[in-house]
C-alpha cells in the first residue's frame, strides 16, 4: 500500500503565475518545488509523505534552503515556520484564502526588502578590563573572598546584581553606538534579548534591497572601529521572520 502523500508549505509570495523554484532533496528523494494560488497570493510547496516532520538539523537546513532559493527570486517573501503540512492542494487554497487579509497588508510592508540580523559579543578581555576597573564590584568581591560561603550568602547576591546592572550599562553603551547609528538605514528594526552572558547585541534590520550595499559599509565601519573590544556576527539576507506576525491556524497530520 502506498505511502499517504500531503504538501509541505515553505512561505508565501505575491505573484499570480505559476512558479518552479528547482527542486529539494527531501525523504529521500528530489522533489519538486512549486506554487499553489489564491489571488495574487502563492503559496511555495513541495509534495511528501504525510507525517509529522521533526525539525532536525537536515530538515531545518532543508526548508532554509529552499526560503534562500525562493528569495533569490521573488523579492515578496512572507516565511512560513518549519513543519507544516496538508492533506491536499485544495486545503493548501483553503490556507492562503484565510491568510489572505493579513497577507494583503504584509506585502506592500516587505515588498523589496529583506532582513539581516547582528549579534556583538563582548571580548572576554575587554569584558574582564571592564569590570575590574568597576570600583565598587572590585570592592564586593574582596567582601565576598574574605568571608564563608554560608557568612558571604548575600553578598554574592549582591555581587551578582552589581554585575547584571555592569552587563546592562555595556549593552546599553552598545546599543548606543552600534545599534542606533544603524537605524537610520533600515525600514524597521528589531531588538532581541540577548544570549548568553557575554552578548551585548542581538538586533534585526529589515533593510531594503537596493540599500544592502550601504547597510553592510556601515556595519563593516562600525565593526573596524570596535575590532578590539567586541565580535561581530552579521547574518543574512533572511525572510522578515522579525517584522511579519502571520496567524497560522494548521490541522495536526496523522501518523
Amino acid at each position: 500500500m502506498s505511502e499517504e502523500q500531503g504538501i509541505y508549505v515553505f512561505c508565501g509570495i505575491q505573484t499570480e503565475k505559476e512558479q518552479s523554484f528547482g527542486t529539494v532533496y527531501f525523504e529521500g528523494q528530489d522533489r519538486d518545488i512549486y506554487t499553489i494560488h489564491y489571488k495574487d497570493a502563492a503559496m511555495v510547496v513541495t509534495k511528501v509523505p504525510m507525517k509529522i516532520y521533526h525539525p532536525s538539523k537536515d530538515n531545518l537546513m532543508m526548508h532554509q534552503k529552499v526560503l534562500s532559493t525562493v528569495m533569490g527570486k521573488i523579492d515578496t517573501l512572507v516565511p512560513i515556520s518549519f513543519g507544516n503540512m496538508f492533506h491536499s492542494e485544495e486545503d493548501v487554497i483553503a490556507l492562503a484564502e484565510s491568510l489572505y487579509p493579513q497577507l494583503e497588508k504584509i506585502f506592500p510592508q516587505i515588498k523589496g526588502k529583506m532582513e539581516v540580523g547582528l549579534k556583538v559579543v563582548g571580548k572576554k578581555d575587554w569584558l574582564e578590563k571592564n569590570i575590574n576597573q568597576n570600583e565598587d564590584v572590585m570592592k564586593k568581591k574582596q567582601v565576598v573572598h574574605s568571608k564563608s560561603e554560608a557568612a558571604g550568602y548575600f553578598d554574592r547576591i549582591q555581587l551578582g546584581e552589581m554585575a547584571k546592572n555592569f552587563f546592562q550599562s555595556l549593552q546599553n553603551d552598545i546599543r548606543s553606538e552600534i545599534h542606533e547609528p544603524l537605524t537610520p538605514l533600515a525600514e524597521a528594526d528589531k531588538l532581541n534579548d540577548p544570549i548568553g552572558e557575554k552578548m551585548l547585541l542581538n538586533a534585526a534590520y529589515l533593510i531594503n534591497r537596493n540599500e544592502e550595499a550601504a547597510f553592510d559599509e556601515k556595519v563593516n565601519e562600525l565593526h573596524d572601529r570596535w575590532l578590539d573590544k567586541v565580535d561581530f556576527k552579521y547574518t543574512g539576507p533572511w525572510p522578515a521572520y522579525n517584522f511579519i506576525n502571520i496567524k497560522l491556524k494548521v490541522e495536526e497530520p496523522t501518523t
